[in-house]
């Protein structure tokens, strides 16, 4: 049986990730990590996903522990992949519709890696793969929802919970995954990590 932990903290300011857990009924607190998202020379969008989410995890979970106290600590990273690179959140509108106009009319992948820390453990981890077929749209389409602001700190430039649905044809495999948190895959870990409510 388990150890049951009785704090869970979110290593992420996501508002889409913190939605997810509270619609899946879990009490959690969020406590960003300051890790540097950046990419590291040939590691793959599936490694780093999975490193970053590590970071971001072990993170809080160093500092939650020197401050005395004892937490499972969920740490997660998500990109969007075509032709072989990750695609990260745009740096301003005009990014944003440059990334999202690389999308549109194609297949793409989403990537989450997911980490958690819970207590003295081992970090366990996995990674998430959803395919994301897009509809075409023309660049008056694109500039006029990128004007609304949505899609400017999205990786890849769109969210598949809000407006961006409109240029979404299907998902292939979890949702939520394409949304920044895999949640059938979630639960699992914290229910193995003994985590109330999971």
């Amino acid at each position: 049986m388990p150890r049951r932990t009785a704090t869970l903290v979110l290593a992420s300011g996501s508002p889409r990730r913190r939605d997810l857990l509270a619609r899946a009924g879990l009490t959690f607190r969020v406590q960003p990590s300051a890790v540097d998202e950046s990419a590291h020379a040939g590691e793959s969008a599936q490694q780093q996903a999975l490193r970053l989410a590590r970071e971001k995890a072990e993170d809080v979970a160093q500092r939650l522990a020197e401050a005395g106290e004892d937490a499972a600590v969920l740490g997660a990273d998500t990109l969007v992949v075509i032709d072989g690179e990750a695609l990260g959140k745009p740096d301003d509108p005009e990014h944003a519709v440059k990334l999202l106009s690389r999308l549109v009319g194609r297949r793409h992948v989403v990537v989450t890696g997911v980490a958690l820390v819970a207590g003295s453990a081992a970090t366990h981890s996995f990674a998430v793969e959803s395919d994301v077929v897009m509809r075409d749209a023309d660049e008056t389409e694109i500039r006029a929802y990128v004007a609304g602001g949505e899609p400017l700190d999205k990786a890849g430039a769109y969210a598949a919970q809000g407006e961006g649905r409109r240029f979404i044809e299907r998902i292939e495999g979890s949702e939520t995954n394409v949304i920044g948190l895999p949640m059938d895959e979630t639960l699992a870990l914290l229910r193995r990590a003994g985590v109330e409510g999971a």
